[in-house]
């Protein structure tokens, strides 16, 4: 069996950043993962690339042989990728042993993963070649500075996690940048009623009706929860940044990346005899 982790989210949420900080983690703690490039439009890698995808299709060609423009252009490379599962997907995999971990590093267009069946299709063909995955959704911190926006990154998530069906990590990405860390914290952990009421105070009243149905589907939902990282966090699991913020570490998100996939549950255990020597 396999193990994998999908890397989504929003544009410039911080998806490659997180990729190389994972990659420089286990290769510190001696563990190999092998890092995938999903994104037809990438450049440069901070982070060895253990398969890439521009060398089925590239952004680039299809823009000039096509005459397409950014967003359609990736849309037709992801179309091509899934059009090619049988034969580049799987002719890649096979380079790769039982209990190996590949991380995809995705393209930043939300469509692909909220109404769009490429990634979809993309997971389900990993799972059929016998690989548990997990999809890690990045959202940027900065982003989370109101109720509104807050309940906007609330229902993306959600969008994505109902239309792939996996286990789902929801992390809040760049908290080592973000400015006013109490508005952050007032939304880890938040109060259905106390989010209507600041809803409805900056929504117009004809909306109350939608904005109650919004929260309640928040709260039914609880499972839409984010982790704050802090990639200065090297060694510690989880606990307060200097600003009495709570945050967590790479360490601490790869093992609850682990436990979703039960990666390492099937580990022999290694067992050494105590016992003395007995004289003949």
């Amino acid at each position: 069996m396999g193990y994998a982790q999908l890397v989504i989210g929003p544009a410039g949420s911080g998806k490659s950043t997180y990729c190389s900080s994972l990659h420089q983690h286990c290769e510190t703690t001696r563990r190999t993962i092998h890092i995938v490039n999903l994104d037809p439009a990438a450049e440069n890698f901070d982070y060895p690339v253990a398969m890439d995808i521009r060398e089925l299709i590239s952004l680039d060609d299809v823009m000039e042989e096509l005459g397409l423009g950014p967003n359609g252009g990736l849309m037709y490379c992801m179309e091509h990728l899934e059009e090619n599962l049988d034969e580049w997907l799987t002719e890649e995999l096979d380079n790769y042993l039982d209990d190996d971990y590949l991380v995809f590093d995705c393209p930043g267009q939300i469509e692909l993963f909220s109404h769009v069946p490429v990634v979809k299709n993309f997971v389900e063909h990993l799972r059929r070649k016998n690989f548990n995955v997990c999809v890690v959704y990045l959202l940027d911190s900065q982003f989370i500075t109101d109720v509104t926006k807050f309940i906007s990154g609330c229902m993306s998530s959600l969008s994505a996690m109902v239309q792939l069906e996996l286990p789902h990590v929801n992390i809040l990405s760049k908290m080592d940048l973000v400015t006013n860390k109490k508005d952050v914290e007032n939304y880890l952990d938040p109060e259905p009623q106390l989010l209507l009421a600041e809803l409805n105070q900056r929504m117009a009243p004809q909306f109350q009706k939608l904005n109650k149905s919004l929260i309640e589907v928040v709260d039914q939902y609880s499972m839409v929860s984010f982790l704050p990282l802090d990639l200065r966090k090297e060694s510690s699991f989880n606990g307060k940044d200097q600003y009495s913020l709570p945050s967590c570490s790479i360490q601490y998100i790869l093992s609850q990346i682990d436990n979703c996939i039960q990666y390492g549950e099937d580990a022999d255990v290694k067992v050494k005899n105590f016992d003395p020597e007995e004289d003949d």
